[in-house]
């Protein structure tokens, strides 16, 4: 239910662990730039947590306070957890949970963040790593979705076993949660307009979890008469979300479907470095980047803070539908803006740079027919192209040679180094010659 704008309101941030840290300090510092120019107030409450607060404590992951103050705050933003402990493994509670657990999971369960909203958005400009190479593989208008997981069961409940010889766990799917997440993602498509589909993604040929959630969706479905309801098996869906993702508006499935799902659809987006993580429930929210700690690039200002400063608009996003504040609906579009201007902004340099190229290229070529013009006329006469021709051909021959004979003296000056009882035996080769 919506509320009345608030004069001031409260965020906690949770930087955590490697670069979670450094993009922290990019959001506060977006919120301390924005908050002026919309009229509104921040207090942010920082609070440390994560494998290395486990390291240094023994005990927890954070502290004890930590849950009374998220749950107080209107909003939660979080870096990212995950440090390694001193025999170079993850750091993990005594319950052998995760050190990082409680920030993330625990939030999720305590606070009833049911849903995990994921936006799919390419930006303009955003270049996709393929195979070592970043070239523009999926435009703008043809990846444009949100996919929802279920955020508080499933293989995450938590539950299992474990002897020598086995492990189990335990994936609870249940109707009341799946009700919740899939009237969400309903209420989302007709939100957003557009294609008005839901896709939902299971596996019910084979689980029985899948068939109680593809059974609970059919049943929503049929309150929300202007959605067309749409059903993929969660691997066909892994294909087509590449291949075809102007296909897809809102998706919805269970836990441990849409975190692996979501981090695949990532690639549309330029990498977990694009992506946002908004994990929502009926009073209380946390937003994230999806990637994680990546201690390797801790302290070196390495870190892409771009999904932390979209996951903190999302949040502004979210206040101000709550609060029904304007303002703050105001400072989401403008930093979804400002993204797309850097991305324009980075695309127009790359253009140029290549036109640069280009003229570069083309002022050679001039030089080259310049020069072939030139030697035409010293030859003169007729047939003089074909003398032309004829000289770079035996440039290009007597070069080759020049490249054989180096190559030829190299190998053999490496056989001699390596070997020296044969270098004492067989002389080198261009020495016999």
């Amino acid at each position: 239910m919506a509320r009345s704008p608030k004069p001031t309101y409260q965020l906690v941030a949770l930087p955590g662990d490697g670069i979670g840290v450094e993009v922290i300090a990019e959001a506060r510092a977006l919120v301390d730039a924005i908050a002026p120019k919309l009229g509104v107030a921040f207090t942010v409450d920082e609070i440390p947590c994560g494998g290395k607060f486990f390291l240094a404590h023994g005990t927890r992951d954070w502290p004890d306070d930590a849950p009374a103050r998220c749950r107080a705050a209107d909003a939660i933003l979080l870096g990212a957890v995950g440090w390694n402990g001193p025999d170079g493994t993850p750091a993990t509670l005594p319950d052998g949970k995760m050190a990082g657990y409680s920030p993330v999971i625990g939030n999720r369960i305590e606070l009833d963040l049911y849903a995990n909203i994921r936006p799919v958005r390419c930006l303009p400009g955003t270049k996709h790593g393929i195979s070592g190479r970043f070239a523009e593989v999926w435009r703008p208008e043809t990846v444009d979705m949100v996919i929802l997981r279920e955020n508080t069961e499933g293989l995450y409940s938590g539950i299992g076993e474990r002897t020598h010889e086995r492990a189990t766990d335990l994936r609870v799917i249940t109707r009341r949660a799946s009700e919740r997440v899939i009237t969400k993602a309903f209420e989302l498509a007709r939100a957003r307009g557009g294609k008005k589909r839901v896709t939902c993604i299971v596996k019910h040929n084979v689980l029985q979890g899948c068939r109680l959630f593809l059974e609970v969706f059919r049943a929503v479905a049929a309150a929300f008469p202007d959605i067309e309801p749409d059903v993929a098996i969660v691997d066909a869906f892994a294909m087509f979300v590449l291949t075809q993702p102007e296909r897809y508006d809102v998706c919805v499935t269970t836990n441990m479907f849409g975190d692996i799902l979501t981090d695949l659809a990532s690639v549309l987006q330029g990498g977990m470095g694009m992506a946002v993580g908004c994990n929502v429930g009926d009073d209380h929210a946390m937003f994230e980047p999806i990637h994680g700690s990546a201690p390797p690039l801790a302290g070196k200002d390495a870190a892409n803070p771009m999904a932390m400063l979209l996951a903190t608009g999302e949040a502004l996003a979210w206040l101000g539908a709550r609060y029904a504040d304007t303002r703050l609906v105001r400072g989401h579009r403008a930093i979804e803006a400002a993204g797309r201007r850097d991305h324009r902004a980075r695309r127009a340099a790359d253009h140029r740079s290549r036109r640069q190229r280009e003229a570069q290229r083309c002022r050679r070529g001039r030089a080259h027919r310049s020069a072939r013009a030139a030697m035409t006329a010293f030859v003169g006469g007729s047939g003089g192209e074909w003398q032309v021709e004829r000289i770079h051909r035996d440039h290009r021959r007597d070069a080759a040679r020049r490249r054989h004979h180096r190559d030829q003296r190299s190998r053999c000056r490496c056989r001699r180094d390596v070997d020296p009882a044969r270098r004492a035996q067989q002389p080198a080769l261009h020495d016999a010659r």
